[in-house]
């Protein structure tokens, strides 16, 4: 009998899948994988409510419904300064891992070379290789998952199509500096290529630091597709709303590969995030806050239990090093130990990697009730003090 496609058969079941089986085998608190555990805006909710009650439920238009669209445009001239024609700059999928597909379903020809920074969100390698690209991979470095520009011309070569970034970044929670930014944006540039930015977490960034586009540098407007997600603004995950902003020479083939993916998206939940886009400043910094603090309280708990707290910049995860524990074995298999004997899911860091993996890292999600996470600390601090 023929088999399925090779390319996506070859992938087995996702980390999250196996190490939330075995968190439910072992009644272990799950802070693998990231979503809040709370109801999200209790007002965008009754936005959606009221939309599907008395709104259009029908087919809405492919690229959105014209008034989430003008409200994305209206956002990112609110937050970044940017002017964007909502009519030909801006396409609304279902959800952000859509959009990304349908980017580099639009934009890859086969043989194309596609930049990765790893660590790396789960679905980047798998939609790459499916549309025909070669992956080139730049290896982030721990503890704080910094590149050098000899890292970057090593994956950069002539057959460049677009470099993929994750901007504040999914697993390693690394918020990129205006340095760091620009120099990645010279070497587009330099090979006419492309930017495809994951910005998801672009509200969720700690300390003071601001989120910066790679869109606002110099030369970047019109080499750039900004992709961003409802499900992480509002804390709304299952509502897979995601968009997409850039140039409608970029925007135009990925309009043609998200009409035969999702098409469109439910008209009540774009009539909601509409709404949400519009809230008052203090929402937006209030989410940030409240997600900092829940960061503080789980580090703190994390280095109480002995481990090495990583830098967490953005998103919702914190790593931690666990040399300390003298644990004879990789990540995963601490991960595993742990889920076991502590009763605390973690997710192992060497997941996000394809090559030359570091396997002394795990990620914990923090965006998860504070007794949820007090109760997490505790177990991890008991089982570690018995070695």
């Amino acid at each position: 009998m023929r088999s399925g496609n090779a390319v996506l058969s070859g992938y087995g079941t996702t980390i999250f899948e196996v190490m939330s089986r075995l968190a439910d085998e072992h009644g272990a608190i799950n802070l693998g994988q990231g979503f809040p555990d709370d109801r999200g805006p209790a007002d965008v909710l009754e936005a959606a409510s009221r939309a599907l009650q008395d709104g259009w439920n029908q087919y809405p238009s492919m690229m959105g419904t014209p008034e989430l669209r003008q409200a994305l445009a209206a956002h990112a001239a609110r937050f970044y300064g940017l002017d964007v024609d909502w009519k030909t700059e801006v396409m609304v999928t279902s959800g952000a891992t859509e959009a990304l597909a349908a980017c580099l379903f639009g934009l890859i020809e086969p043989g194309d070379e596609v930049v990765l920074f790893q660590p790396m969100y789960d679905s980047y390698l798998p939609i790459v290789r499916r549309a025909g690209g070669i992956p080139r991979f730049v290896n982030l470095r721990a503890p704080d998952w910094s590149f050098t520009e000899a890292d970057l011309a090593a994956a950069f070569s002539a057959k460049t199509k677009l470099v993929l970034i994750n901007d504040p970044l999914n697993p390693a929670a690394k918020v990129f500096t205006r340095d760091e930014l620009a120099l990645i944006a010279s070497f587009v540039e330099r090979y006419d290529a492309f930017a495809v930015c994951d910005e998801v977490y672009e509200h969720i960034v700690f300390d003071g630091r601001p989120h910066i586009p790679l869109m606002t540098l110099p030369g970047m407007r019109e080499r750039c597709l900004k992709i961003g997600s409802a499900g992480k603004t509002f804390s709304l995950t299952g509502w897979k709303v995601g968009y997409i902003t850039g140039a409608p020479r970029l925007l135009q083939p990925v309009a043609k590969a998200h009409q035969f993916l999702t098409f469109t998206t439910p008209p009540n939940l774009q009539a909601a995030v509409a709404y949400g886009l519009g809230k008052d400043a203090s929402y937006f910094s209030g989410l940030a806050e409240g997600l900092q603090a829940k960061r503080d309280r789980l580090a703190a708990g994390i280095a109480a239990a002995g481990l090495e707290v990583l830098p967490s910049a953005g998103t919702y995860f914190v790593v931690a090093d666990i040399r300390s524990t003298g644990f004879d074995g990789t990540d995963e298999d601490f991960c595993r130990w742990l889920t076991a004997e502590a009763g605390v899911t973690a997710i192992p860091v060497s997941a996000f990697f394809v090559q030359d993996a570091p396997t002394t890292c795990i990620r914990f999600c923090f965006s998860k009730r504070d007794e949820i996470l007090d109760t997490a600390a505790e177990r991890l601090r008991v089982r570690l003090a018995r070695g």
